[in-house]
């Protein structure tokens, strides 16, 4: 290779490790295994070291990784949060040891830790109670979700009377079960949203949410596994971990102390085999040395500590057939491929299919039926196929080409420019969808009809007594036709009818939620109802007043524009509200704390440190003030925090409208 080719590929892997840093840290989304990250930076460091002229200053290897998100305050690290050295090689370990033994002898142990496979944290406590909650961020400075994370349940907020001391931080890893993530995951495909990959990503997404009582409402853990005190309290990392127990923090119960390598070895190998059989991802081991006086005189490098190393299990992968692909259709309409396998054993479980996402994958695998492919299970729940092993392709195999149509109704698919799904536009005639649709509005989180089950409105489709689910609220005039149905009793058709009929009194919200319109999850109903009040003020919104609600975005926005414009909606709609649904947020009444703000008008936009939007808009109302819905002539003040949209800025600007932060709003009401 030339030195101009060495320092063109060594560019080229800054960017990509950079981006691919971006995807795993920011957007919790990866797009390569760790083992593939890891072979790359590998390169990259390898590469440093024989030129070092042309190492970047932006290069991966001098960074922990991460970037600060801009909707959390950002805060400096007491201590910096520096990433562990890693392997996927036993000889690699055996070098670390020996390198160990030269620096400070043979008189040393290991802890040895599970590696959870989730999000770095750290946690500071003032006189016993939880001051502040950071993420890694860049290993110097990360966010501030304090709040999030006082929702975890294994995190207390307030420790019983001990010998800690005033002030220390604890480090640990915020996660989630396996068993809460399928729960959650079918919850967000079963409303039409994008799943996660994995348990890691949840997490991930989650702890960064703006609204906390989402974050509640996902169940997530927390192991604490290294203490920071001003002065040692502890001669040992073991004394420590054993502890903040008595503390009351949660600390894993697999932690291990181990005297040698050896030992340290077969506590790894242990879990490689038997890591499936835990409630939550790990993906490898941590060791470090034990004494803390060892660990000082060890030392850092610049980017790590020298006293710890982490093994990583490579993700597990198998060799097995494709025999045929189907083609799954959403209650949104969107069209996802399953790769139906020959039955495989791949960690700990039989895997009969695997996910193919979409017409990209399809495209990108290659894939022809009689494929012997690579299946991984890794950090993901569900399994995906990895490569072809094409060496083992039969000649004349049929190539899999993604389908034009819909496999249901035979509708011409549809995908929309920078979507990678297809979807199928006949959502009032694709039987899958307004089956789906049905059963997504009588669930517990939307109209929660009791009496009525999936089973059940499938049954009243094929018997060609609902359609749309209007018609449900007209079941009660074909009673005849119910009685002559399978497994109708009278008793279980006048509890439907009951619970019918009770579902009219379910607020705005969850109506809105019912009706499945694609992106709009529980918390974006319950903004759009609190914002907009009625359905007829929200159909005639405009993409502009719209987007000035707090969470909705573009693509949200118009996903509602489209929905209401569709004529047959609109009737749908008509027809839910003469059958007496709720169509309009109760309003609260707002006792007024003074008149100071009588006759204003104002907006709100952006992020505020010591308040949420609806905290601010309850202050005004509550004070005689008016929120208006988007920026006009009309408007008197625009209150606004961090990161709000350049264009409500630029528009309120153009107009002369005052901008006020929400301490000006204190001062005008003090």
């Amino acid at each position: 290779m030339s030195l101009l080719d060495v320092k063109e590929r060594m560019d080229a892997l800054v960017k990509e490790l950079n981006q691919h840093n971006y995807n795993y840290y920011v957007l919790a989304q990866p797009t390569i295994s760790d083992f593939e990250f890891d072979q790359k930076l590998k390169e990259l460091t390898e590469l440093e070291k024989q030129h070092p002229e042309y190492q970047s200053a932006d290069s991966p290897t001098l960074k922990v990784g991460g970037e600060i998100t801009k909707e959390f305050k950002t805060v400096q690290h007491r201590w910096p949060m520096l990433s562990l050295g890693n392997t996927y090689s036993e000889q690699d370990l055996r070098d670390f040891d020996e390198r160990i033994r030269k620096a400070i002898g043979n008189d040393f142990e290991y802890v040895c830790e599970l590696k959870f496979d989730g999000l770095s944290m750290s946690l500071t406590y003032k006189d016993g109670l939880l001051d502040r909650a950071v993420t890694r961020g860049d290993g110097t400075k990360g966010d501030d979700v304090t709040t999030n994370i006082k929702t975890i349940k294994r995190i207390p907020k307030k420790l019983n009377a001990g010998d800690y001391p005033n002030e220390f931080e604890i480090r640990g890893e915020v996660f989630m079960h396996r068993a809460a993530f399928e729960r959650l995951n079918s919850e967000r495909i079963q409303k039409g949203e994008v799943p996660y990959a994995n348990p890691r990503n949840f997490a991930a997404g989650t702890v960064k949410l703006q609204d906390s009582s989402e974050v509640a409402r996902r169940p997530l853990d927390c192991f604490l596994y290294f203490l920071y005190t001003e002065k040692p309290l502890f001669k040992t990392h073991w004394e420590s971990l054993e502890a903040v127990k008595n503390w009351g923090f949660h600390v894993c119960e697999h932690n291990r102390l181990c005297k040698n390598i050896d030992e340290a070895i077969d506590f790894i190998h242990y879990w490689g085999e038997n890591r499936f059989n835990l409630s939550y991802d790990i993906d490898g081991i941590v060791l470090k040395v034990n004494s803390y006086a060892q660990q000082h005189e060890l030392g850092f490098t610049a980017k790590s500590p020298r006293w710890a190393i982490s093994y990583k299990y490579k993700a597990e992968e198998v060799e097995t057939t494709l025999e045929s692909v189907s083609y799954q259709v959403g209650r949104t309409g969107a069209v996802t491929p399953v790769a139906n396998l020959k039955p495989v054993l791949l960690a700990g479980t039989t895997v009969k299919r695997a996910t193919l996402h979409n017409a990209n994958e399809i495209q990108r695998l290659d894939l022809h039926l009689g494929d012997t492919v690579f299946v991984e299970k890794g950090g993901e729940i569900i399994p995906k196929i990895i490569s072809v092993n094409t060496l083992k392709r039969k000649p004349g195999a049929e190539k899999v080409i993604y389908p034009d149509t819909c496999p249901e109704c035979g509708s011409n698919l549809v995908r929309k420019e920078g979507e990678a799904a297809h979807y199928c536009p006949n959502d009032e005639g694709c039987p899958t969808q307004i089956v789906g649709k049905i059963q997504h509005f009588i669930g517990r989180r939307a109209m929660n009809i009791e009496g009525l089950g999936d089973e059940t409105v499938e049954a009243l489709y094929r018997k060609g007594l609902i359609e749309h689910i209007s018609d449900l609220y007209i079941l009660r005039e074909k009673t005849a036709e119910l009685k002559q149905m399978e497994r109708f009793g009278e008793k279980s058709i006048n509890n439907m009818l009951e619970g019918i009929e009770r579902s009219k009194q379910m607020p705005f919200e969850k109506v809105l939620f019912g009706l499945g319109i694609r992106y709009v999850g529980e918390t974006v109903a319950r903004k759009i109802a609190t914002h907009f009040k009625n359905i007829d003020s929200l159909i005639s919104a405009s993409y502009e007043e719209l987007t000035s609600v707090d969470e909705i975005g573009g693509r949200i926005a118009e996903s509602l524009i489209e929905y209401f414009a569709e004529p047959r909606h609109i009737e749908q709609i008509e027809k839910l509200k003469t059958s007496g649904l709720q169509f309009v947020t109760e309003e609260k009444e707002v006792s007024l704390a003074s008149d100071k703000l009588s006759g204003k008008t104002f907006i709100i936009s952006g992020v505020f440190e010591q308040f949420s939007r609806e905290e601010l808009a309850e202050l005004i109302q509550s004070n005689g003030g008016k929120i208006l819905s988007s920026i006009s002539g009309k408007l008197n003040y625009l209150v606004a925090g961090d990161n709000m949209g350049p264009s409500k800025l630029e528009k309120a600007k153009k107009l002369n409208i005052p901008i006020i932060s929400d301490a000006d709003l204190l001062k005008m009401i003090e």
